[in-house]
């Protein structure tokens, strides 16, 4: 069922939206929000459904990556093994580590936070003049961490204090829309000195863990919508994750395509406009104007 009349076209622009901005540091939850208040999308539904397209662009990233996620996974087994066999551990055990060791922290603040936050200071947070701000500040951070120099460390140079202040900065985005999850990681990677693509490469592979738990989440939360309400739905839900599965996929590709020959700049540029016309349509501006 579309909810509260929300058209298939509207609930496919809002999944396309959350599947093409994800991946790419610009803030999938600021594009999100600002669409469904355009299109009526709020409360419950608004957040249920974005959650919920978060399993689309998941799986996207976990198929495009799907070589270091199966080194990872095998990774996983040796390094639980290592105390009995004492080997050193492999590429693949070692990328498992980085991805544990970066989780924690932003799922159980993202999970305090979600049980004690106010609901006033969820409404300041996803005010269009917090969005707009976020997306402005997080945007001159990417610029000034990929504009430093000698950044051309990888993933074999990852220590476990990388790995989690990398993981940690994901509480940020958790916390205050506009931020962008990938944006910041990938501007906590740069700025420990990690080259573009481990950088973006790596971002991706850290979020799946937080991701998995937003799209749990939200599945079960249009799961468990009473029956012929008017409320989103389950299919609903994997409608729009099967949509965002597809831009999301082909937004990594592009993603990648650009940062092995170009800078952040472009996203960086993207940010600053985006948060200035945020700025100058809002109502006390335009109100000021007219």
């Amino acid at each position: 069922m579309v909810p509260d009349g929300m058209s298939f076209l509207q609930l496919f622009l809002i999944a396309v939206v959350q599947g093409l901005t994800e991946w790419l540091p610009i803030s999938s939850s600021a594009h999100v929000l600002l669409a469904s208040d355009f299109m009526g999308l709020v409360g419950r539904d608004e957040v249920l459904i974005n959650a919920a397209s978060n399993t689309g662009t998941l799986i996207a990233m976990l198929l495009y990556f799907r070589k270091d996620v199966g080194a990872a996974i095998l990774g996983g087994f040796e390094l639980a093994a290592t105390p009995v066999t004492k080997r050193p551990l492999s590429a693949g055990a070692r990328l498992a580590r980085c991805i544990i060791v970066a989780t924690p922290f932003a799922l159980i603040g993202a999970v305090i936070y979600e049980s004690i936050a106010p609901e006033t200071l969820w409404t300041a947070l996803r005010s269009v003049y917090a969005v707009a701000a976020s997306t402005i500040l997080f945007g001159a951070l990417l610029w000034w961490a990929d504009a430093r120099g000698g950044q051309s460390r990888s993933e074999g140079d990852m220590t476990l204090r990388d790995a989690f202040l990398i993981g940690a900065s994901q509480l940020v985005a958790v916390i205050i829309p506009g931020t962008s999850r990938s944006g910041i990681t990938m501007t906590a990677a740069r700025a420990l000195g990690y080259e573009r693509v481990e950088a973006a490469r790596f971002a991706m592979l850290i979020g799946a863990p937080i991701l998995a738990a937003v799209s749990l989440y939200g599945l079960m939360g249009l799961a468990g919508a009473p029956a012929g309400g008017e409320g989103a739905t389950i299919a609903d839900g994997l409608i729009v994750a099967a949509i965002a599965f597809v831009s999301g996929y082909a937004s990594i590709g592009l993603l990648m395509t650009l940062v092995r020959k170009m800078s952040f700049l472009p996203f960086v540029l993207y940010r600053f406009a985006l948060g200035i016309a945020l700025l100058a349509t809002s109502p006390i501006v335009a109100g000021a104007i007219g």
